[in-house]
């Protein structure tokens, strides 16, 4: 007990440290209360000041809520003027760019964040109103920002906000203009975090330039010139932006680009914080698109298209004959995407990661086209290659899409959707489906069955233990066949990739989510044309595949 009263007594003291230094009364009031429910409180407390969320490549992502691990006006306060202050050191030059979506306290981050910036002599532009995540990263490289800011926490769940960091081509390079931050900066910017002094002696300054509509507009002028100007434009399409900010950009883009305005899903068009319609705001989850397939058949659409809340992924659901309305899988998407843009002859740098597809790699082999494949992540994506060839294209397989990297160097929900409707378009008009020309690269490439074993977990340790388990027993054979290459990519990357003639696994814990995820992948040549067969038999093997997985996880 002397121990246990030990540490109440230290986190107590850590507690009403942190009082002291907290610039917002509502945290601070939701603080004292949970010290005054000591001792009863003692886990929630000891949660709060478990540690600081860390400064990654991913920028800060965590529950709102007072104290050091969470995301609040005091945490956001040290992150700004760590940043600010590591951008000085680096001698860059230039205003930062501040952009913010519509969940609890963005806006209010994303003001602190420029009074930070102005407070230390640094011009500060904050983006109009709550916009797409890809409209903020165009505007790092349309106003030549030093670095860019965006708040928000995309498809998590309704209590997380989080904050991710740009940079400009002055400190990114020609690569990464305009792209989100990788090794060394992240851990150059956390440290410089964990250096900022008393946030009481943080200079504020003023509130920073609020930018006009007119950015959006340059962004929606740009965005339309993706496509071709004269291809057909007779498609009917069913949107959802699902409760986040996707709605106004997207369907302006259409509107400009000479489509019909696609019909919105009434009570999931306007931004709300609590998305109260879906149980979790991430297109790829059961029953997220549930309202926006009801839309499409009521309406008669063509397509179906999905946004997550910050609108930089992109999902795409269409109708079968046989099996009603399905979902594309990213990695379909992803094919369509590059086919379409190989056919109208773009040529250079295709992309991918190492956990999509290797269709895409076959492509631009069989049409001598460069390929590049990375980690996991856009970050790397827009990087790939390091320069060798222009990136044209880049995807990967959780519906994240760069169709035209000097317009957006990151995905990017809105052009993609457009890709997708110029695709369509031109396929309906020649009596013709997306799936049709999903069958065609089948039959030309074989089937490429990707599916994922995913497992949310409450436990960490559950994916320490899993991924501990498959390096010391890694199997011998999967599906029958040996496992004739196994690559771990510690310590760089906690990944462990299998591989036999037909199959491919890859596992690794989210990085965004609490979560362990093995991405399954078997390939099935087509027999004498008959595309339905081979998918009947590639989809029997992932299913075996998924359950030997899962065995030898332990999970």
């Amino acid at each position: 007990m002397a121990a246990d009263s030990t540490d109440i007594d230290d986190i107590r003291e850590q507690a009403r440290r942190w009082l002291a230094d907290d610039p917002d009364p509502a945290s601070r009031d939701e603080l004292t209360a949970v010290l005054d429910g000591l001792p009863a409180s003692a886990p929630e407390l000891a949660d709060r000041f478990a540690g600081p969320l860390t400064f990654g490549t991913a920028g800060l992502r965590g529950p709102l809520r007072a104290g050091p691990n969470g995301m609040n006006l005091a945490v956001v306060t040290q992150a700004a003027a760590g940043l600010v202050g590591w951008l000085a050191a680096q001698g860059g030059t230039g205003p930062l760019v501040i952009g913010y979506d519509a969940r609890h306290g963005s806006r209010q981050f994303a003001e602190r964040t420029a009074q930070v910036a102005t407070g230390a002599g640094r011009p500060a532009l904050l983006l109009p109103r709550p916009l797409p995540t890809p409209v903020l990263a165009y505007a790092v490289r349309q106003l030549g920002g030093v670095a860019g800011v965006m708040v928000t926490a995309s498809h998590n769940p309704p209590q997380d906000n989080g904050y991710k960091v740009y940079l400009g081509a002055e400190l990114g390079g020609e690569l990464g203009a305009g792209a989100q931050i990788v090794p060394p900066a992240d851990a150059g910017i956390e440290a410089a975090i964990r250096s900022v002094g008393p946030l009481t002696q943080v200079p504020l300054g003023q509130p920073g330039q609020v930018l006009g509509d007119d950015l959006v507009a340059s962004y929606v002028e740009r965005a339309t010139a993706v496509i071709d100007p004269d291809g057909p434009r007779d498609l009917s399409v069913a949107y959802t932006p699902l409760h986040g900010v996707g709605a106004a950009v997207l369907t302006a883009a259409f509107a400009r680009a000479g489509f019909p305005v696609p019909g919105v899903v009434p009570d999931q068009a306007e931004p709300d914080p609590a998305f109260p319609t879906v149980s979790f705001p991430n297109p790829e989850e059961p029953g997220a698109v549930d309202r926006l397939i009801a839309l499409a058949d009521a309406t008669g659409a063509d397509m179906a298209i999905a946004n997550d809340p910050d609108a930089d992924r992109c999902a795409v659901v269409v109708r079968e004959e046989r099996h009603g309305w399905r979902m594309l899988r990213g990695d379909e998407v992803g094919v369509l995407l590059a086919d379409h843009l190989m056919r109208r002859g773009v040529t250079g740098l295709y992309a991918t990661t190492i956990v999509s597809s290797s269709l895409l790699r076959a492509m631009c082999a069989a049409r001598g086209l460069p390929y590049d494949e990375t980690l996991t992540g856009f970050k790397w994506i827009v990087r790939a290659g390091g320069g060798s060839a222009p990136l044209v294209f880049g995807y990967e397989e959780a519906l994240g899409y760069c169709v035209a990297p000097g317009h957006v160097r990151d995905k990017d929900g809105i052009t993609a959707a457009l890709t997708v409707a110029e695709l369509a378009a031109a396929l309906k008009a020649q009596g013709r489906t997306l799936t049709d020309r999903l069958d065609e690269l089948a039959a030309e490439f074989g089937v490429h069955h990707t599916d994922q074993l995913s497992v949310r977990v409450d436990d960490l340790r559950v994916i320490t233990d899993a991924m501990a388990r498959i390096r010391a027993a890694t199997p011998a054979s999967l599906l029958g066949q040996p496992v004739d290459s196994v690559r771990d990519l510690l310590p760089e990357s906690d990944v462990v990739i299998l591989r036999t003639a037909s199959a491919r696994v890859v596992i690794r814990p989210s990085g965004t989510e609490p979560k362990l995820k093995a991405y399954l992948e078997v390939v099935e040549p087509v027999a004498d044309g008959d595309v339905a067969a081979a998918r009947s038999r590639a989809g029997a093997a992932v299913a075996r595949l998924r359950a030997e997985v899962g065995a030898a996880l332990g999970i």
